[in-house]
């Protein structure tokens, strides 16, 4: 696979990454988790030349990292460009793990010794701050991160699901890496705004759920193709009134893919990486057969026309969490 940085100074890795949140948390929960498979998906990543693996500490919660500190040992870490979180994972009054922003200083400094132990590495190659936390000011939180950075324990830093302004008053306190939120054929909003702001400064974007939560793949037709215990479950755009409305996209998706002579998860990543520099999708998937699916997206090459009748997609129904 072809290689790109993370931005002008960041570090350099393959076009396509691999979001590894599915393997461990919120997609088919109900479903028995094969570990060796999950970390030869990891090391047959590697070898394909994705080696951006994401994951964060409130995947599991926990779980996510440990499977990519086992994934890595044995002398692949120096191969892999190493990204995990902090911000969307804090603690109940009984100590336990719950969902929820905490960008408190003291935090952050704590939950990047946990991650770098269950990684199994001195340090991560990005921490982001996944999410903002409304009660303390972005620049406290990146002067935290950033403390990580001077002690060896970051080498970039990352902000997550943040508009302009925040990445600017994230800016004055140290540089941004990399930006990451979701952006797919049927999640556009970041390009108004958020992903020019980053091509202008040189900061990679890096696109979750780049497939549509798995949708633009036509893996889905209807509700009940939803695996048991799976959060999309919960999600509008998958509710059945606006799942059959939002079927013509993929549709259209398909007829392109057929023309091309590509599948529908490649175009729908190419388009994804036709939208700038320093644009770095990590799909997710626990599956070797659609790791190399994906990782085939990376030579396909969709003409102009190809791209007006992509941009011309509608908007779904139903919005995004």
């Amino acid at each position: 696979m072809h290689t790109t940085t993370l931005g002008p100074n960041g570090p350099e890795t393959g076009v396509i990454g691999l979001g590894c949140m599915g393997m461990s948390h919120a997609y088919d929960q109900a479903a028995p988790r094969d570990i060796d498979t999950q970390i030869s998906v990891v090391h047959q990543a590697l070898d394909l030349g994705m080696t951006m693996l994401d994951t964060a500490d409130v995947y599991g919660p926990f779980t996510n990292e440990e499977l990519l500190g086992r994934a890595l040992a044995g002398g692949r870490r120096e191969r892999a460009v190493l990204a995990t979180k902090v911000g969307a994972l804090t603690r109940d009054e009984q100590g336990n793990a719950v969902v929820g922003n905490d960008g408190r200083p003291e935090h952050i400094r704590r939950s990047i010794d946990e991650s770098l132990k269950r990684l199994g590495t001195d340090h991560v190659d990005l921490y982001y701050l996944h999410r903002v936390d409304p009660a303390v000011p972005i620049e406290e939180s990146v002067g935290a991160l950033a403390e990580t950075v001077a002690a060896g324990k970051a080498r970039h830093l990352g902000l997550s699901e943040v508009d302009v302004e925040q990445i600017k008053r994230a800016q004055t306190v140290h540089p941004i890496t990399a930006v990451q939120s979701e952006l797919s054929l049927w999640t556009r909003d970041w390009t108004v705004e958020v992903l020019p702001y980053c091509q202008e400064q040189g900061i990679a974007f890096v696109p979750y759920s780049p497939l549509g939560r798995g949708f633009l793949t036509g893996r889905f037709t209807s509700f009940d193709d939803l695996p048991p215990d799976d959060f999309r479950r919960g999600l509008a755009r998958f509710q059945p009134d606006a799942l059959t409305k939002n079927l013509a996209i993929a549709d259209r998706v398909k007829q392109i893919a057929e023309r091309i002579g590509a599948t529908s998860a490649q175009v729908a990543l190419a388009w994804v990486l036709a939208q700038g520099e320093y644009v770095v999708p990590i799909p997710g998937t626990k599956t070797p057969k659609y790791l190399l699916d994906n990782a085939g997206a990376a030579d396909v090459r969709l003409s102009a026309d190809d791209l007006a009748e992509l941009d011309a997609l509608p908007v779904p129904q139903g919005g995004r969490p």
